[in-house]
């Protein structure tokens, strides 16, 4: 049986594994006000948990991407499906803040390989003029992943405990590394694939860099830090990553503790930002085709102008602090979230663009770790700055970061025609 467009049921599969990955992750943040009375630790404890997961999740992207490069992304991912839902659910046994910041590492080693998978999935089965669209449909599953976790994970706390959302929210995983294991192949060994879209799909990129054996050369770590067009992208998503660390562990305790809220309001409001997120990640993936075919704007720009545009809307999440109520500050939340996804869908696509096939995951993986090492950094820095100066100073610099980052990734990486065409 052959089906047409296969390229994007499998983008799909991808979004749903992104999806769980993100839902497992976001658990700890909707219940960290339950946490915090159950385990009896304080806000400063509480982002050293945060900071077990970071560091981890920091260390490993690389190491995952270059585990799916070896492996192979069928056998790759699935394995770290697994084990990423092993570690969510021992969440379930933590008695303290210690053991729990414990499981959390565990948690960080595991679902470091999400991204790096998708992004080398992409470049797998997409011709280079469809692959913003393409990451910005999987990199939507980061958002609804975070948009589903306050409803779910609140629903099964109040029903049962805050135990079973952790077993609950890992058990999903180990579906989705059966779904993946059964139903994923490359273009070229894919059962289901019609031989017009493979012909579609291979023509529309660059070729496949080869040894003389006729096999894809290993990665090599030391030659992709060398380039500029790496730090091109790892230092805009060093820049970036630490809105999205604050949205994704901070939003419920400022909610709690800034603005009043209680659990059951936090479960109505706090999944809009990453609502309007997906929606950014969607529509960034279209604005690159957009530029190219209105402003005839080479694919690499295309990208670096929807990153401007993403900068520029940063500015009103900047003004979170300043808003009146509690729901002036959820829409400034959702324009926050909205405007960062757009710049991360796309500063993930030009991993795929920039670096050949055999290193795209390692790349992007190191990438990985440059960005995560912000969020890490900022992490720490909230749990000792909310509790003098507030939360003001926090969401001021955040936006101010991301067009410090987009002025870095045009220096970089602006195509004046160095870039081989698809």
């Amino acid at each position: 049986m052959k089906i047409k467009g296969m390229r994007w049921w499998i983008i799909s599969l991808i979004c749903l594994g992104t999806i769980i990955n993100y839902l497992a992750r976001n658990s700890l943040g909707v219940m960290a006000p339950t946490l915090k009375t159950e385990l009896n630790f304080s806000t400063q404890e509480y982002s050293y948990v945060v900071a077990a997961f970071q560091l981890a999740y920091t260390v490993m992207q690389p190491v995952c991407g270059y585990v799916v490069d070896f492996l192979g992304l069928k056998a790759g991912f699935a394995l770290f499906a697994v084990l990423w839902s092993a570690a969510n659910c021992l969440h379930g046994f933590a008695s303290g803040w210690m053991s729990l910041a414990f499981f959390r590492g565990l948690l960080g080693l595991t679902e470091a390989a999400a991204i790096p998978s998708g992004i080398k999935a992409v470049g797998e089965w997409f011709p280079s003029k469809e692959r913003s669209v393409a990451v910005g449909w999987f990199n939507a599953g980061t958002s609804l992943g975070a948009m589903l976790a306050p409803p779910l994970v609140i629903y099964v706390q109040l029903q049962y405990n805050w135990k079973a959302a952790f077993f609950v929210t890992g058990a999903l995983g180990l579906v989705f590394a059966a779904l993946w294991w059964f139903f994923y192949r490359s273009p070229q060994q894919h059962a289901f694939i019609t031989d017009e879209e493979r012909v579609y799909i291979t023509s529309g990129q660059k070729a496949p860099m080869l040894d003389a054996e006729g096999r894809a050369p290993k990665p090599k770590v030391i030659e992709i830090l060398r380039t500029k067009r790496f730090w091109g992208i790892a230092i805009p998503r060093f820049l970036a990553e630490p809105t999205w660390q604050t949205y994704s562990f901070w939003i419920p305790l400022y909610l709690t503790t800034e603005r009043g809220m209680n659990i059951r309001e936090i479960a109505l409001f706090a999944w809009l930002p990453f609502l309007t997120a997906d929606m950014g990640g969607i529509l960034g993936g279209y604005l690159s085709p957009f530029f190219m075919k209105h402003f005839k704007m080479r694919l690499v720009n295309s990208r670096l102008a929807g990153i401007v545009f993403g900068a520029v809307c940063m500015i009103a999440a900047g003004c979170i602090g300043l808003a009146s109520n509690a729901y002036t500050a959820i829409a400034l939340f959702c324009i926050g979230g909205f405007s960062h996804q757009i710049i991360s869908a796309l500063l993930n696509t030009l991993s795929a663009d920039v670096f050949d096939g055999h290193e795209v995951a390692t790349a992007n993986g190191l990438t990985g770790t440059v960005s995560w090492t912000g969020g890490l950094t900022v992490n720490l820095i909230i749990g000792a700055v909310v509790s003098t100066l507030g939360y003001n100073h926090v969401f001021a610099s955040l936006a101010f970061f991301d067009i410090i980052g987009a002025c870095v990734a045009i220096a970089c990486l602006r195509d004046r025609g160095q870039y081989a065409k698809a």
